[in-house]
């Protein structure tokens, strides 16, 4: 059954180059609740445990090496239908595909390096929401 919660983390090249507050007004902007958000540093092993799904892939240490290169801002969000909602609102992973407007046309670098993270089911929602915040009131 469809939640109405999903996760998103702004990534490091996002928060370094000072684009935070413009990506959280855009979330804001499209009707997302902000639940819980805080601004955090990985280490390189517990950026390792939050993608130990692609451990096997080719990518996987420069990926754990880029996450744990600064700050992160991880968020859980609220809003009917949020996961489909997001992924529409952040657009393509590689911004060269990303609609006109959507968070990574306007502040990605790269396919790497594409500004934000949003879950791409209402599972994996949960389990990366409980990864950053153990409990989360509702307000």
């Amino acid at each position: 059954m469809p939640t109405n919660r999903t996760f998103t983390m702004i990534k490091p090249d996002a928060v370094s180059d000072g684009n935070s507050g413009s990506i959280i007004k855009m979330i804001e902007e499209a009707g997302f609740r902000i639940v819980a958000l805080k601004k955090t540093k990985l280490t390189p092993e517990r950026a390792g445990e939050f993608y130990a799904v692609h451990k096997e892939r080719p990518f996987y240490n420069d990926l754990c090496q880029y996450m744990s290169s600064g700050a992160i801002v991880p968020m859980i969000l609220e809003k009917e239908n949020a996961v489909t909602d997001f992924r529409t609102l952040i657009g393509a992973t590689n911004p060269a595909n990303a609609d006109e407007g959507t968070i990574r046309k306007l502040f990605a670098k790269s396919i790497e390096a594409n500004a934000i993270h949003g879950s791409d089911s209402d599972e994996n929602a949960e389990i990366e929401g409980n990864f950053f915040f153990a409990h989360i009131e509702q307000f």
